[in-house]
């Protein structure tokens, strides 16, 4: 996918993040990378994969990856869809799915991307498809009638969790090729919250239901 702005970069963090310099002998593990064992190593990951080679990242966390997806149509261009891959990142989700336009804002992401799987699909329908070839339930997020809120609902534990764009929210196509439509409770005055907001509220509600805590940093 192409880089839409320049953004941050784990290479242009501040300096006084992170490590420096491997002191002494270096580890004979082939995950390390020489690079970071000379320089330090000023990226935004947790400690424990700290001087690791990026696809040596990638690949532990896909041992224990999560079977939920998380998709967002992209037709307005929304800036929160970064935001929506970092935290999906953070929760160790299976992949994130753009629907729609193939170019993004990454900004947001904070070189999260780099870490986390991404699919692009045309449309719903092609979204739908991949979901009903892996068996995933397709749970579209939207403060419409007849939503479940998300805060009682029990969540399918394999599943693409849809979400549209702030103001006009998901597509009547998406919501046609969902098997459970859930809310997220408000109680103030605006009538939608950003779709990063609300994709972090409905993650971490498939966490406390379906992960396993043991496993968390």
């Amino acid at each position: 996918m192409e880089l839409d702005e320049t953004g941050p970069t784990e290479w242009t963090a501040r300096e006084e993040v992170g490590v420096g310099p491997w002191p002494g002998k270096w580890p004979a593990d082939p995950r390390y990378d020489p690079e970071l064992l000379a320089e330090g190593d000023r990226r935004n990951v947790v400690d424990a994969y700290r001087y690791w080679r990026r696809e040596a990242i990638v690949a532990d966390v896909d041992r224990r990856r999560h079977p939920f997806h998380v998709a967002i149509e992209n037709f307005q261009h929304d800036h929160n869809i970064g935001t929506v891959v970092r935290t999906a990142n953070a929760f160790a989700a299976a992949a994130v799915h753009i629907v729609g336009r193939r170019r993004w804002n990454r900004r947001g992401a904070m070189v999260t991307d780099r870490y986390q799987h991404l699919e692009h699909h045309v449309d719903v329908a092609a979204l739908a498809g991949f979901a009903g070839e892996r068996g995933l339930a397709i749970v579209a997020v939207d403060n419409t009638p007849g939503a479940r809120p998300v805060e009682t609902a029990r969540l399918p534990r394999e599943c693409v969790l849809l979400f549209g764009q702030e103001g006009p929210g998901l597509s009547a196509e998406a919501q046609e090729s969902a098997a459970l439509v859930v809310s997220i409770a408000q109680f103030g005055t605006t009538r939608s919250i950003n779709a990063g907001v609300a994709a972090g509220i409905v993650m971490h509600a498939w966490i406390r239901q379906h992960a396993d805590l043991a496993e968390a940093w």
